[in-house]
């Protein structure tokens, strides 16, 4: 999408940790609280859905990376390796505890919702499962962050490699539009303009209306300067990015006067 048409939708609306469980955990759904509901045209059924949550939960709390890596999609093992989930790792909170809140069926996924007890607080989670049980998605729920933090984090999630990361920060519906290695073609064909990430040198919350917020990504790389549009939702999710096809190009030196 242009950078117009993505100012034009934000003036429009103007008119993401994913141990063993405590006992609490692993008692059924009804005893917890849950509100679970049966998929529907999912290969997938709540008991094998919750399985598999809780295995990937169990990993994230125990730290290994290994086994983190090894629960993962193929298409996210396409951009990722254990050592680059060990170093994401080390950057995240520590999982305490969780409670699994609902499973819902898609035609080929199923999102497990969960809420999380971290050490820097609780958070809800939404992973996306696919037939076989491996974690083909994540989102964590960041509405009570600021919009220009999210945006800032994406892009330097990027700016790292760690595309698992930055595809996390988008609403779950974009994320069936752009996979991993679709996010990290994009950035890769980005640097082929501006050269090589430097630093996010300012952050601007720009047009926003009940629906939506614009947010433009100052960010410096070693040839030129230039502005990623984001646009997010009230629930600051990431709903559309402008990876400019043409960005500003470098400017030559003038020819020195004789």
């Amino acid at each position: 999408m242009s950078r117009a048409a993505l100012l034009g939708l934000a003036l429009l609306c103007s008119s993401s940790l994913l141990g063993g469980p405590e006992a609490a955990m692993a008692q059924p759904a009804a005893a917890a609280g849950a509100a679970l509901q049966q998929p529907s045209g999912s290969n997938l059924t709540v008991e094998q859905a919750r399985q598999a949550a809780n295995r990937i939960l169990e990993a994230v709390q125990s730290r290994d990376p290994n086994l983190r890596f090894s629960q993962f999609s193929e298409q996210l093992k396409a951009t990722s390796s254990p050592a680059m989930v060990a170093e994401s790792m080390r950057t995240q909170p520590q999982l305490l505890s969780w409670t699994l809140l609902s499973v819902r069926g898609g035609l080929r996924t199923t999102t497990v919702e969960a809420s999380l007890r971290t050490s820097a607080g609780t958070r809800d989670l939404f992973m996306v499962l696919n037939s076989r049980g491996e974690l083909d998605g994540y989102h964590l729920d960041l509405t009570d962050a600021k919009a220009s933090q999210v945006a800032a984090d994406f892009v330097r999630a990027l700016s790292g490699g760690h595309f698992i990361t930055a595809r996390s920060f988008l609403s779950l519906p974009l994320q069936e539009e752009l996979t991993p290695a679709t996010l990290q073609a994009k950035w890769q064909q980005l640097q082929r303009y501006t050269g090589n990430f430097i630093r996010v040198r300012r952050v601007v919350e720009a047009e926003q209306g009940p629906d939506s917020q614009l947010v433009l990504v100052n960010t410096e790389f070693n040839r030129i300067t230039d502005s990623l549009f984001v646009v997010l939702n009230q629930n600051n999710e990431i709903i559309n990015v402008d990876f400019p096809q043409d960005p500003i190009r470098p400017k030559p030196v003038p020819a020195p006067v004789r």
